[in-house]
């Protein structure tokens, strides 16, 4: 085989130069990628650090630097004598930020075997949780740390990223269950309240947990709330803050002084001695409310950080319903309550006079008809019946005859000057308008015409006829000032700005009528036959007054009342009106006492304690201010 030269064939078969040229081009065309690239990323460089440097900056600062709000001081409550009646106190929450708690569930068991979370507080973490709320902004998990449980979370806090212990001020109501219907209280913000938040809102109570529910707390919540305020904080990585950069401090809410008196209403509330029913004192010349007690009552401190089931089934489902605010939201059957009112417009249409009188065999009969409407005295008052009887002894055969003379439509508007059958306007949510029957309402309600009957039920406050018992005192307020209405206030101040009640003269009559009915009021309490004589013991100034008994449930015409046959539930309610001193009118009150059977023996010696009480504190005081002008004392 001939020998072949290797060399001379690998350089045939390997060009040189054309090798050459195409690595030479590969680096041109790496170079110039490179080159490329660089100016691509000098590009990147200069728009983000040139171009948009203003953005990415607050973008970056947004990150280490966080706005917070700063939720005010809520507003305190006083009554007229400037005793603080709901206030703030501090307490340690313990909170959580789940954006700083990598595993929220482990976080939790963690608490818990430190200190003790019940289920209630739980789920109502998870409630807030699920709420819309800002980014790290802590949810409050347990309140009312003791010193010994914020010791066990201060030395676990290691091991337990975005747990908090922050001092908060938490709303105390210092006599609990003593004005716990009208002041009310605060709870947390619920679901369906913070949906119909606008953005406004949802701004103002950013940081707060709590929202006025019911009372004073509810109405007022826009004075009470202040103003939000707001800090600009540096956090770490990890979302704690280093230091305050910037703060607006807020604006706290104000303070509000009601026209309740504590010392009234501690005696109305002593005096009911733990009875069902409600008490309501009223200033005549200002409509500023003395004493609103409902009982049996509930303590609101209950509902401030959330109350627990139990307690609310136990609170929700008592038969006594002491959730109920009886003095606006409980309707009654006002029973004779009505009968001067209604005397006073029989003088004023005319068609009686003082000295109109009837003859009661214990029963009246409708023209036609056979039906006995009984008077609550067996066999009646007499022969010689009139209006000053009538109301002194309350005969109810005489305020028949006068139903029928008069008429519903006489009636009807006359009650409805007074403030029955509509809302009284009180500054306190939930009032309910009771009823004051008339032709149209009951072609309305009961598809039925008036009858007579109707007018005779009506003319002893029974029927369809329903009062609460704020209502009645605003009609004996009106009678004591004959016939000017205000609207009464529960607050009397909110800050330095007087809460005027509006007052209108509803009902116009002759002075002589007005006299009439004055008169046979007092002789109600200080006359030998007044049916509440009984309080006229010892008593220093003159009452009128007007007893009331109402019936719970029907007794058939051919039955008598028996109170041992009758579920005590059942029995009749006790009512009383009355406003003192008779020559000056000062205070008018109006009691219903649930089941009292007896308005004299149940009712009115509460509405005696609560004069008393009020005119020997008034008496006290004014020594005192008089000792101080003396003194050139200026408040």
């Amino acid at each position: 085989m001939p020998f072949r030269d290797i060399d001379n064939d690998l350089h045939r078969l390997k060009d040189i130069k054309t090798e050459a040229r195409l690595i030479g081009s590969r680096i041109s065309v790496a170079f110039v990628g490179v080159l490329l690239l660089f100016g691509i990323l000098i590009f990147r460089f200069y728009h983000l650090q040139i171009v948009n440097y203003e953005a990415y900056v607050t973008r970056a600062e947004s990150n280490r630097i966080q706005v917070q709000p700063v939720p005010p001081n809520r507003g305190l409550i006083f009554d007229r004598n400037g005793v603080l009646l709901a206030e703030n106190r501090p307490s340690y929450t313990l909170s959580i930020v789940k954006e700083r708690t990598p595993d929220l569930e482990k976080t939790l068991v963690a608490v818990a075997t430190l200190i003790d979370v019940g289920e209630d507080d739980l789920a109502n973490f998870r409630k807030a949780l699920s709420q819309r709320r800002r980014p790290y902004e802590s949810v409050p998990l347990r309140y009312h740390l003791t010193e010994e449980e914020i010791a066990r979370i201060a030395v676990n806090e290691y091991a337990l990223e975005g747990v908090e212990v922050e001092a908060q001020l938490v709303r105390y109501y210092p006599y609990g269950e003593l004005f716990a219907h009208t002041i009310g209280y605060v709870g947390r913000i619920s679901e369906r309240e913070l949906a119909n938040f606008d953005d406004q809102m949802y701004r103002r109570y950013s940081g707060t947990h709590s929202i006025g529910k019911i009372g004073v707390e509810k109405y007022y919540e826009e004075e009470l709330l202040g103003e939000v305020g707001s800090q600009h904080v540096e956090v770490n990585a990890h979302g704690r803050v280093l230091r305050t950069l910037e703060r607006i401090d807020p604006v706290p809410g104000k303070d509000i002084y009601l026209n309740l008196d504590i010392e009234v209403q501690k005696a109305a509330a002593e005096a009911m001695a733990g009875r069902r029913g409600a008490v309501v004192a009223i200033e005549v010349a200002t409509g500023g409310l003395l004493a609103l007690v409902s009982t049996p009552s509930f303590d609101p401190n209950l509902f401030v950080t959330g109350i627990s089931v139990q307690n609310y089934r136990e609170l929700n489902e008592s038969p006594d319903l002491p959730l109920l605010n009886r003095t606006i939201q409980g309707q009654y059957p006002p029973g004779s309550t009505l009968k001067p009112m209604l005397g006073l417009g029989g003088l004023e249409s005319r068609v009686i006079t003082p000295q109109w009188r009837i003859r009661d065999p214990g029963f009246y009969i409708l023209e036609n008809s056979e039906r006995r409407y009984r008077d609550w005295k067996k066999y009646g008052h007499g022969n010689q019946v009139d209006l000053h009887q009538a109301i002194v002894e309350s005969c109810d055969t005489y305020f028949y005859d006068l139903s029928v003379r008069m008429g519903v439509d006489r009636m009807h508007p006359l009650g409805a000057a007074f403030g029955l059958g509509s809302r009284t306007g009180i500054d306190i949510p939930s009032e309910r308008a009771g009823n004051w029957p008339s032709r149209m309402w009951k072609k309305a309600v009961r598809g039925l015409p008036w009858f007579p009957g109707d007018s005779l039920n009506m003319s002893i406050g029974q029927g369809d006829v329903l009062a609460t018992p704020l209502q009645l005192a605003v009609m004996t307020a009106g009678l004591a000032t004959r016939g000017i209405i205000h609207e009464p206030r529960v607050v009397e101040r909110v800050g330095n700005e007087k809460v005027l009640a509006p007052a209108e003269v509803r009902y116009e009559a002759r002075e002589e009528n007005w006299d009439s009915v004055a008169q046979a009021m007092e002789a109600v309490v200080h006359s030998a036959r007044g049916t509440a004589k009984v309080i006229n013991r010892g008593v220093t100034y003159r009452i009128a007054g007007k007893t009331g008994t109402a019936q719970v449930i029907g007794i058939a015409q051919d039955q008598e009342y028996d109170r041992d046959k009758i579920h005590e539930r059942n029995r009749d309610h006790a009512l009383f009106i009355a406003y003192a001193p008779v020559e000056k009118p000062e205070v008018a009150v109006a009691i219903v006492i649930e089941n009292g059977e007896h308005g004299s023996s149940a009712a009115a010696p509460v509405a005696r304690q609560v004069f008393d009480t009020w005119f020997a504190v008034e008496a006290v005081r004014q020594a005192q201010r008089e000792q101080e002008a003396a003194l050139g004392y200026r408040p």
